[in-house]
């Protein structure tokens, strides 16, 4: 347990150390970046995990538009699964 976790009082309070990541989504018409937020949750929150990652922008917006994100035991195992919402789904910046 690191230092930071003590000072959450209260579960509910779902205290978060906060790691930033960028990856480009390479396109023909001009890459679009992305910023990767991924919570590191000093106590497993509701959902019983350690880490969520989720992404600055939605991607395919044209026809159901969803903000990639991630959850997992770790934060590879969050940001993982974040940036692959990002490779599957098309970018069509509207």
């Amino acid at each position: 347990m690191a230092d930071w976790d003590f000072a959450q009082e209260k579960l509910a309070e779902e205290l978060a150390k906060l790691h930033h990541f960028s990856i480009k989504k390479l396109r023909p018409d001009g890459d679009v970046e992305f910023v990767i937020t991924v919570r590191e949750y000093a106590e497993r929150n509701p959902q019983s995990m350690k880490f969520f990652a989720q992404a600055d922008k939605p991607v395919n917006q044209r026809t159901a538009p969803v903000i990639p994100f991630g959850w997992g035991n770790t934060l590879l195992e969050a940001l993982t699964e974040c940036v692959k919402v990002i490779r599957r789904f098309p970018y069509e910046g509207i």
